[in-house]
């Protein structure tokens, strides 16, 4: 499978077009402030617990700095990881390039993988952008590295899932705007969804909380590393890969 020439084009029109600074640049700002009010707010109730001691002993960097942090950064990637995506199959079949690029001596699954495995890597960049908040946190207190590692796997894993989203998205369709619209709406409804399980109720409700992704990413905020939430994950990215395989094959054979 040819996955690595696949690989470094989309790594090259990524970075040689502005579409990943500007997602770089926006992340990278928008977390940064969201990592200032949240330290700020724990540097001041650190300072107005010295004069309470009960406030002092609830008050700690995991719960009150990293859990929110990471609680954010979840919110930002729904809103950017459909950017992220929406042009990697949508531009090629907006400038009639997806025919010839399936009519390469590549598989289809080598085209998929090497185009995922890129916006992978710009994920990838992204996240360790981040890095120098908990280093930053590292220098002024004591961290717990279980959370801190098990809050990266999450948002890895719940990011990789919501490429996959948005990649089958832009499988889809030849307009940029339509398929980053469609990957956001599937991406929240699975996201709330969880929400109207205490209204339901019973089997219903286990169901609606069983597949949102905001229930399953809360344990990795918490520092739980729960194999159900693992293979969750895992299990959403296969099957939309796997739904864009076949959007793939039906493309050629139409073609």
């Amino acid at each position: 499978m040819r996955i690595w020439p696949i690989f470094k084009k989309e790594m090259r029109l990524y970075f040689t077009s502005p579409i990943a600074w500007v997602i770089l640049t926006i992340f990278t700002l928008i977390t940064g402030y969201f990592f200032y009010s949240i330290f700020a707010f724990f540097t001041l109730a650190s300072m107005q617990s010295m004069m309470n001691p009960a406030m002092a002993r609830e008050l700690n960097v995991t719960d009150s700095v990293l859990r929110p942090l990471f609680s954010n950064i979840s919110v930002i990637l729904l809103l950017l990881m459909p950017l992220v995506t929406m042009r990697l199959f949508a531009e090629e079949r907006r400038s009639g390039t997806i025919e010839l690029l399936l009519t390469y001596p590549v598989r289809d699954g080598a085209v998929l993988i090497g185009k995922y495995l890129a916006a992978l890597a710009v994920y990838g960049v992204m996240l360790a952008a981040t890095l120098v908040y908990p280093a930053l946190v590292l220098y002024f207190a004591r961290v717990e590295w279980g959370v801190l590692l098990t809050g990266y796997l999450g948002l890895l894993l719940m990011g990789a899932t919501f490429l996959a989203v948005g990649v089958f998205a832009s499988s889809l369709t030849e307009n940029q705007i339509v398929a980053s619209i469609t990957t956001f709406g599937v991406l929240l409804i699975f996201w709330v969804i969880g929400w109207s399980a205490d209204y339901v109720g019973g089997v219903v409700g286990r169901v609606l909380t069983h597949v949102s992704l905001l229930e399953h990413f809360d344990s990795f905020a918490k520092g739980v590393l729960d194999t159900k939430d693992v293979v969750y994950y895992l299990d959403f990215t296969i099957v939309a890969l796997f739904l864009t395989l076949r959007s793939l094959e039906a493309r050629r054979w139409k073609g």
